[in-house]
């Protein structure tokens, strides 16, 4: 963290007396002067103070509190992590509340307390100090795991070293787990990890093409094969030559293409259709689904020895509401991605809106969270998401943590929902949780946690 020295401190009043009593009580800062609405949004983009205290009643309204909305409004749009202080006296209680709607940090009622409000300005400074720092582990976090995948919790960790290990090869591998919980992006990561990293990765979803167009999709046609097959083209297996061919959705192919498919697994080899000649071909095989391939088997849907050509390997993807603290871990990551890309002043979540996050089901796994925290975006008035933006009713949200299961679970468990929630910062991990630091990096010690 930086030395008070070099801290910039925005001071935004028009009384002059009070101006030179703030600069000589702050004279630990670098203290910056602005007597209006103009003098501080130059001073804003000129210096980027990380702290800004705002007096309302700005000229040419100084008995109100307009020229200072309009102010505080355009710090926010302009640089959305600053914490601005308001202070004011005009109608405390509507200001005080309509101020912190428009982002600003905290409040003071005048006349000014120096000794007060400067607590208020050196916690303001703290907190940006660990937004910026927790700022740069979710960057950290989101860039380690496996294809860019963001997560924090142990099973997902698991699974992510599980496919690590087996990318270095050229077994087939089998990903099993719900829609929305990353099966491509774990496919992906596969591909990147291994030696055909310079070769293609194609993708082809087989619940999404028409069986009559499968066949020519995966294996191409010669020209003349059918009508409309007006040129010779290559299928999605020939594309993928040296590299990976991921089938998504492996359970929806029909039995007749299954043996096709499981006939080019054992020989490396495809005819297009039309075709009379054998081409060879070198990929590695990744599959996904979402369904029960076993209960398939048994039923006669699904061929049992396609089932050993495509899952050498097995690989089980726990669903989000398995993955302990990632629900909260990536609704951060989705705001300041969305956020930044919609030129939203989004800064976080109420604390309802994370009580429903961490509590709710996710049925629609990853996907569904994603697609929440995007409309809740949109929807939000205010610089902090709620519930209600994030489309939960009353009656939604499932049921708190039980704290009733055994004491190890639930101490992990919380743990990583606080660490999630803090976005791993430790001192505020242990103040979340009521435990001194050192206790808590014992705690982290004993459940594995990286401190």
């Amino acid at each position: 963290m930086a030395d008070a020295e070099t801290r910039t401190l925005l001071i935004v009043e028009d009384d002059e007396g009070l101006q030179r009593q703030l600069k000589w009580a702050y004279e630990d800062y670098e203290t910056v002067i602005a007597g209006n609405r103009k003098e501080a949004i130059e001073a804003i983009r000129l210096h980027e103070p990380d702290v800004v205290t705002l007096d309302l009643g700005l000229p040419p309204d100084p008995d109100g509190t307009t020229e200072g909305f309009a102010t505080l409004e355009e710090i926010m749009r302009l640089k959305p992590d600053t914490k601005v202080i308001v202070a004011s006296g005009h109608g405390a209680r509507e200001s005080a509340l309509k101020a912190i709607s428009s982002g600003a940090y905290d409040f003071y009622q005048k006349p000014v307390d120096i000794d007060t409000l400067g607590h208020i300005v050196s916690r303001a400074f703290h907190l940006h100090d660990i937004e910026v720092e927790n700022r740069a582990l979710s960057a950290k976090e989101a860039n380690t795991e496996l294809g860019g995948l963001v997560t924090g919790a142990e099973s997902m960790q698991k699974v992510c070293r599980m496919i690590e290990r087996v990318a270095t090869t050229d077994v087939s591998v089998m990903l099993l787990g719900a829609s929305g919980t990353g099966k491509e992006l774990l496919a992906r990561g596969l591909h990147d990890e291994s030696h055909r990293a310079d070769k293609p990765f194609v993708a082809i979803n087989c619940a999404a093409i028409p069986e009559n167009l499968l066949e020519s999709e995966l294996f191409g046609y010669e020209k003349g094969a059918f009508t409309g097959a007006a040129k010779t083209t290559e299928g999605k297996i020939e594309m993928a030559e040296g590299g990976t061919l991921f089938l998504d959705e492996v359970g929806d192919i029909p039995l007749p293409l299954q043996v096709k498919l499981l006939r080019f697994l054992q020989e490396r080899v495809i005819e297009r259709i039309g075709g009379r000649k054998t081409i060879p071909v070198d990929v590695r095989i990744v599959c996904a689904t979402h369904q029960n391939l076993e209960d398939m088997i048994a039923a006669g849907s699904f061929r049992e020895d396609l089932w050993y050509r495509v899952a050498e390997v097995v690989v089980r993807i726990p669903s989000l509401a398995e993955r302990v603290g990632d629900p909260v871990l990536l609704s951060n990551f989705f705001l300041q991605k969305f956020a930044k890309a919609m030129k939203r002043k989004v800064k976080g979540f109420e604390p309802g809106a994370l009580s429903a996050i961490e509590n709710w089901e996710w049925p629609g796994n990853v996907r569904e969270l994603e697609n929440r925290v995007k409309r809740a975006i949109i929807m939000a008035d205010d610089a902090f998401v709620s519930a209600t933006d994030m489309d939960f009713s009353d009656g939604e949200a499932a049921e708190p943590l039980n704290l009733k299961q055994a004491r190890e679970e639930a101490d992990r468990n919380a743990i990583q929902v606080a660490l999630a929630r803090t976005k791993g910062n430790v001192s505020s991990t242990a103040k979340l949780l009521g435990v001194s630091r050192p206790t808590l990096y014992d705690l982290m010690k004993q459940y594995d946690f990286e401190a």
